[in-house]
Order: structure tokens, then sequence, then C-alpha cells
């Protein structure tokens, strides 16, 4: 099957020398853009394009003809922009006024997205424990390895009291950033940039905290690594602290809103089902809430009754899971063991149903 092509921005402007740089910009980024020189070429185009990028030549023009509120869009000039060319943003509903030359790194990231994050949009899982030793740290390291198979994928530990996915995956000895670095820098993050910078084998990569690490998790971090991780990954694993009051914080409510299902990992006995029905019911929007049932004990059936929640894969415990990840080998040593056969299962319920399933 051949690879999807990269979807080519829209450069806007008659401006040869803003096109120039624009042209070169898109160059830098891997990629080849569309120009349309003016408004009436512009709005024929307007829809499509996943990238638009309007010179502040024609950005009065395009306002005038009224084109349709789009995602994407923003407006480019040279250095500080005018009250006119605010006025002109404002009329189009752009994302944002970008002054060159010293919004060019933040252009080619923009660029460079496009052809890093894939034709859409990575998949976006949360795991939680559905009460203490249920596992949900070890399900996320699972998912991660099952998904790395077929694309890119990330694990992120959003857990700083946790046992850290990069220890459970053996990449706590692999040079990368850790949220420590993360929570200290600042401005706008690319896809390709975490990707690469993060300790990875193969297509996997994780974002744990160093060792005694107590820095808290920053909202404006943590917004930025998951709109990155999405655009740079087919699949981000989070793994989510299980206290309800640390989730429904502000940095907790930034990762539950991002999430598209939140898997709980339950244990089938009658006090595991009782304290994840109780988590389960604090949790926002439940529509978007899975089980995964981890162990002999209840029934599925009846486990999915008390926590009034859909289960989509049920496994056994899995002997030498301990060994395996002290050898550094993830808690997925084989294809056939039980946690890699019910990542498999979620994963392919998912695709079938759709993120919003």
């Amino acid at each position: 099957m051949p690879a999807p092509q990269t979807p080519a921005p829209l450069l806007v402007t008659s401006d040869p020398a803003l096109l120039d740089d624009l042209r070169r910009l898109a160059a830098a980024a891997g990629i080849e853009a569309e120009v349309a020189p003016d408004a009436v070429a512009a709005l024929r185009r307007w829809t499509a394009p996943p990238l638009v990028l309007v010179g502040a030549d024609v950005a009065g023009d395009l306002a005038h003809l009224g084109p349709a509120r789009r995602p994407g869009v923003h407006l480019v000039t040279w250095g500080p922009p005018g009250e006119d060319v605010y006025r002109d943003a404002v009329a189009l509903g752009v994302e944002s006024v970008l002054g060159l030359p010293g919004a060019e790194a933040r252009l080619t990231e923009a660029l460079t997205d496009l052809g890093e994050g894939g034709p859409a949009p990575g998949l976006v899982l949360g795991t939680v424990g559905g009460s203490g030793g249920a596992g949900a740290t070890t399900f996320a390291c699972a998912l991660g390895q099952v998904a790395a198979r077929t694309g890119r994928a990330v694990v992120v530990d959003a857990d700083p009291l946790g046992p850290g996915v990069d220890r459970v995956l053996g990449l706590e000895g692999c040079e990368g950033f850790r949220w420590d670095a993360l929570c200290r820098t600042s401005g706008r993050l690319g896809g390709r940039a975490l990707r690469e910078a993060l300790p990875r084998r193969g297509g996997l990569g994780a974002l744990g905290w160093y060792a005694g690490s107590t820095d808290p998790l920053q909202p404006g971090a943590l917004r930025e690594v998951l709109s990155a991780a999405r655009r740079g990954h087919d699949t981000v694993v989070v793994d989510l602290p299980r206290s309800v009051d640390a989730m429904t914080g502000s940095a907790g409510d930034e990762v539950l809103a991002r999430c598209d299902q939140v898997l709980l990992v339950v244990r089938p006995t009658v006090a595991g089902v009782s304290s994840a029905a109780r988590l389960c019911a604090r949790l926002p929007d439940r529509d978007r809430v899975r089980l995964v049932v981890r162990g002999r004990g209840l029934e599925p059936g009846e486990v999915a009754r008390v926590c009034g929640a859909p289960v989509v894969a049920a496994m056994a415990d899995q002997r030498g899971l301990a060994e395996s990840i002290d050898l550094g080998l993830g808690p997925v040593r084989s294809p056939r063991c039980h946690l890699g056969r019910a990542a498999e299962a979620v994963l392919a319920r998912l695709a079938v149903l759709g993120v919003a399933a």
C-alpha cells in the first residue's frame, strides 16, 4: 500500500518576498505548499488544506469576501503587526497573528507537524486502576508495546507517585527528556520534536519522571505534551493517577478532557469491583469509560453491571510478569501472553468501533 501523501498547506499572498520566505520554511519542513495569489483563489481552496497561512497583504480582501470560519488559519506579516492587521485577523477568525522573522520557528514547527502527525491525529487512551494493585500502569505499558508493532506509540506517565512507565518498559537507562525538564520549558512543542526527545525503543517512547522527582505536573506543560504527542504518534497511552482528587484538579481535567477513551482496570473481586464502581461514578463523561477486567473472580457481565460501563477485555493473571519487567522486557514478553492479547483486543475493538465508541 503506498504511503499517504502529506497534506499540502495553502499559502495566500501576492507578496513575492513573503511567498519566497514561506516556501523556504515549508521546504525546511519537508513539504510542498499550494499557493493562492489572491483572495478569490484562496476562497476556492479554503476548506480543504489542513493549514492556511494568509499574508497581511491580502488579508483585508479575503476578510471582505467572508470565508467560512475554520481551524488552522494563521495571518502572517513582516515585523510587528499593526491595528489594521488585527482587525483583519478578527474578521477572518484566525488562530494567531505571526510576525516574521520572529515567528519562523513556530511556523516551521506547524508545517513540520503536517508531515509528522500522519493523515489524522493519534488516538489518546487513558488508563486508571479501579483499585489499588489493579495493574493500570502495567496495562498502559502493554498497550504501548502492542501499539508500537504497527505504528508510533508513546506511554505518558501522568502519575508522579506511580512505579514509572519508563521503568516498567525497561527504558529508565535510555537518554531522553522526562517531565522534570519539560515542565521547565515554555512555548509550542512540536510532534516530531517531542518524539525525538523521549527515551524510546523502536516505535515506542515513554515520558516518565526522574527518580525521586517532586516537581508537580504543570497543566500548561501537560497540555503541550498531549497535543504534541497526539500529532507525533499514532497511539498515545496516558497512565492516570488513581486519586480522584488528583485527576479532577486542573492538571487532571486536562488529561481526562483529551482522552478519547478512559480504560478502568478492574480486579473482579467484591472489594475491587466496589472500589472501581465508586471511582467510575466520579469520572466525568462516563460514556468514554471502558472496563478491562484483570484476574479471576466475578464474571465480566456482573462487573459491567455494577460499574455501569462496558467491558472491552478480560484476562487472567500473567505468570512471570515481574521477571519480564525486571529483565527490562516490559510486560509483553510474548505476543501470546495474557497482557499482549488483551491489549491487542482493546486496540482492535476501539479501531472497529471508532474512538467515540
